[in-house]
């Protein structure tokens, strides 16, 4: 039996009791980095939740199978509950385990979220609440489903993972929106868990570098596989130049797709992105017009001289906007694997600067990634690609002419 808990851990045992400051909340996510205890008190905390305030209710405890599950959940859970006094029983034909405790007797139903199809394992069945042991790696739909399954009052939502990279559904709609969903969410660390040792973190330390140390040690949500620009940390962000004899703008356009456009000027030898503007239609709800735009990017020249405004060639409406307010535009190239080459060659030298106040661009520079989905074809995911489609313009079309002897017909992919 555990001897002693980390004060977070603590918290994840007693958050539903009454009295405490957070016994209000519906749902509790524990997240962040492995080998933190995090699964082990979600667990136990659960059962007792369950044992001391229903009694003859069913209960869901799922994992991404049911063999994980009670590998990494059940094992562990089970002897603890047992010296605390509880007894149990399992049915594994029918993937049931009763639990008797507290002098209460609740079902606990066992289910695996593989893939889509799982969501229809679970439909049907009322629970009074439901465990979702690494949720991050279940579909979407089996979450939702087992989520809505827990109708009978009193009941909560619990979530356990580990943390994948930021454009994951979980992360942006439960972890970021954890006040708005009434869910307590807790970030742990290994300091988190009392059972490692010193000697222990520090092999952990020493096991992983770059996104890997920061998704796996530190448990923050940030893309690890197949990263199109993989050398690139936030870190790497610098502040604005003082002083910039030159100036362009770059455009990638969208209506229903975000607009992104970046402010570039160059001091020495260095171009640096100074300042953005960035517009999703889908998140404000409402689309802005041609015009509307060329206003915003008026604002962000603000009284700058600037040589010419780069922009995506197909949007042809802009490009006759613009025109005809005077600016001098040129088409972008857009090839799209030798522009990002040159893209990230031009970021290791460190010929152009991505400056602390661009959030959109360096958010994107960690979502950006290879689609790994098979095929022998090189080619990127067109997801979180607009602040990098007009970084890419502003290289190829600005910076590549210069590049003297460059070229690339195929880029390098992580497997």
């Amino acid at each position: 039996m555990v001897q002693a808990f980390s004060p977070k851990q603590k918290r994840v045992l007693t958050w539903w009791m009454p009295g405490s400051a957070d016994c209000e909340k519906e749902a509790i996510i524990c997240d962040g980095a492995v080998r933190s205890g995090k699964t082990m008190a979600m667990g136990l905390s659960f059962f007792l939740w369950a044992s001391a305030c229903f009694d003859g209710k069913q209960f869901g405890v799922c994992g991404k199978t049911i063999a994980s599950l009670r590998r990494n959940v059940l094992s562990e859970i089970l002897p603890k509950l047992e010296c605390l006094g509880a007894t149990w029983k399992e049915k594994r034909t029918e993937n049931l385990l009763t639990v008797r405790f507290l002098g209460h007797e609740n079902r606990f139903y066992v289910f695996g979220g593989r893939d889509e199809s799982s969501a229809s394992l679970i439909q049907g069945i009322t629970f009074a609440g439901i465990l979702l042991d690494e949720a991050a790696l279940m579909p979407r739909s089996f979450v939702e489903q087992a989520c809505a399954r827990c109708s009978v009052a009193g009941s909560r939502l619990w979530f356990n993972c580990n943390p994948a990279g930021p454009g994951h559904w979980l992360y942006k709609n439960w972890i970021l929106e954890a006040e708005q969903r009434n869910c307590l969410r807790l970030h742990f660390t290994m300091e988190d868990n009392p059972s490692l040792t010193p000697q222990i973190r520090q092999r952990y330390h020493r096991l992983y570098t770059g996104v890997f140390y920061r998704r796996y040690v530190l448990g923050e949500w940030v893309q690890a596989e197949g990263r199109v620009y993989e050398f690139f940390s936030p870190e790497m962000a610098e502040k604005v130049p003082d002083s910039c004899d030159k100036w362009y703008i770059s455009c990638d356009y969208g209506t229903v797709n975000p607009m992104s456009m970046g402010l570039w000027g160059r001091s020495r030898d260095t171009w640096y992105r100074v300042k953005e503007f960035y517009f999703d239609s889908r998140k404000e709800q409402r689309q802005m017009t041609d015009a509307e735009y060329a206003d915003a990017l008026q604002s962000l020249a603000g009284d700058r001289q600037i040589t010419a405004v780069i922009v995506d060639p197909s949007a042809a409406s802009f490009l006759e906007v613009l025109r005809r307010r005077g600016w001098r535009v040129q088409k972008a190239k857009n090839e799209v694997l030798s522009g990002i080459r040159l893209t990230a060659d031009l970021l290791k030298k460190g010929k152009i600067v991505i400056c602390e106040g661009c959030s959109d661009c360096l958010r994107e520079m960690e979502e950006y990634v290879w689609d790994l989905s098979g095929g022998s074809q090189d080619r990127v995911r067109k997801e979180h690609d607009h602040a990098m489609d007009d970084m890419r313009y502003f290289a190829a079309t600005v910076l590549g002419e210069k590049t003297a002897g460059f070229a690339a017909c195929a880029v390098e992919r992580k497997k």
